[in-house]
């Protein structure tokens, strides 16, 4: 493994160890409080924890499909797909460290809730809901947020790039 190759699995393996630990720790402490207590207000009312296992992907999308179905598509699906763009991040030469930053919060993100999959039975576990004014969110966890995150920084690489690209005068590349 080249020096290039080495730096980059060192900074996955220090973003999925930081994503990983911190969201199945919240998502332990959830199962276990919000199990007991129920559902817990957040300050001023901007939101709550609730506990809720969810067997589809992102705002339950997927739920309604077999359980074999959910399996092939959610858990080896994207599986598979999780480990394609560790190859690529591993092994992409001419990417940005702003892309890989994003894509690799998404990465990290898109492996803790695997982890879930896996462990869980097929479901993740969500617990936190956003209200702010008429602004009312789905369920998610941290490893949402990460994966949010992640695609918000490479949105802006890509705005960045763009407008570099348009800042150059015509015919210079």
């Amino acid at each position: 493994m080249t020096a290039f190759r080495k730096l980059r699995f060192g900074l996955l393996l220090l973003v999925l160890g930081c994503t990983v630990g911190c969201d199945q720790t919240s998502k332990h402490i959830a199962r276990i409080e919000l199990d007991r207590l129920g559902s817990i207000a957040l300050p001023g009312h901007f939101g709550e924890l609730r506990l809720a296992e969810n067997p589809g992907s992102f705002l339950s999308l997927g739920e309604s499909l077999s359980a074999p179905m959910r399996t092939a598509f959610l858990t080896i699906g994207v599986g598979v797909g999780l480990f394609g763009l560790l190859a690529y991040l591993v092994n992409r030469r001419g990417l940005s460290w702003l892309a890989f930053t994003g894509l690799a919060m998404a990465w990290a993100g898109g492996m803790s809730n695997l982890i879930d999959r896996i462990f869980r039975e097929g479901s993740v576990t969500d617990f936190i809901i956003i209200r702010i004014g008429p602004l009312h969110t789905g369920v998610f966890n941290l490893a949402d947020v990460v994966i949010l995150l992640g695609l918000a920084t490479l949105i802006c690489d890509l705005w960045r790039r763009r407008q570099a690209r348009s800042s150059e005068p015509r015919g210079a590349k």
